[in-house]
């Protein structure tokens, strides 16, 4: 979720169409679903306890782009161009808030991600509020960053959560300031000559060895209380990191180019 957005939702805060932080009433119907945009009545998902520390640092296999190997920000840059503003501390980099996102200098089609994040362990705000980021594809289509644990908020904006279109299906995150590693598959949608739609996004999202999405496919991009529909475009794009004012942390993101537009 944009962080400009993030303003809308506190004006919103205050009346019938945003229920305590967990929802809405008056957002759009989901294409191809019964519920709406944030439905406030769409049940959360269960949580399951992670069994192993699934991938975490998990070295990148010899055909992967190392995104971030934990000593500077060369392979990105700060969205609309410039030096990133985040700050790398051992090893990792941590969000500056009110600084802005950052997005690799490197565009990519359909690619297999590993990254690793953890949300602060001073817990602060609540619902979209609390650890909040993003991890996108060529910027249209984000797996949502939050910290889930024990914070209840609207279902397609748990942590895994294939923002504003699927909730994942089960609460898989740590408990604040643990490391949480996503495994993410992600195949480009497609497009003819005319800029038809051929073929959808899709993603596959496992999250600290636990199955989120199995190979799930995106509506179009996803955004905060609305429906866009799928605009033609090259296929190919950076990956983007999302500031949203929290101080969220990600370590060890390399990722593999599976063909397709590549």
């Amino acid at each position: 979720m944009k962080t400009a957005t993030f303003v809308a939702i506190i004006a919103l805060s205050t009346t019938a169409a945003f229920a305590q932080g967990v929802g809405y009433t008056d957002t759009p119907q989901i294409r191809g679903q019964k519920w709406k945009v944030h439905d406030k009545a769409r049940p959360n998902p269960p949580e399951v306890i992670p069994g192993a520390t699934f991938s975490h640092g998990a070295p990148a296999p010899s055909d992967a782009t190392i995104l971030f190997d934990g000593k500077d920000f060369s392979a990105w840059q700060k969205d609309g161009g410039g030096a990133v503003p985040w700050k790398i501390v051992n090893g990792y980099m941590e969000v500056v808030g009110k600084s802005g996102g950052i997005h690799t200098k490197q565009e990519f089609g359909d690619a297999q991600l590993h990254i690793e994040f953890a949300t602060p362990i001073e817990v602060k705000g609540d619902s979209q509020g609390r650890g909040n980021s993003g991890v996108f594809f060529h910027r249209f289509f984000e797996i949502q960053v939050l910290d889930s644990h024990n914070n209840k908020t609207y279902a397609d904006g748990q942590a895994g959560a294939l923002y504003g279109q699927w909730p994942p299906l089960v609460n898989a995150i740590k408990s604040p300031g643990q490391w949480n590693s996503y495994d993410i598959v992600f195949e480009a949608p497609k497009f003819d000559d005319a800029g038809k739609l051929t073929k959808p996004a899709y993603a596959t999202v496992i999250l600290n060895g636990v199955v989120l999405h199995n190979r799930k496919e995106l509506n179009g991009p996803t955004n905060h209380r609305a429906t866009d529909p799928y605009k033609a475009y090259s296929g190919k794009g950076p990956i983007s990191l999302q500031d949203h004012g929290n101080p969220t942390r990600f370590r060890n993101v390399w990722i593999r180019s599976l063909g397709g537009y590549n």
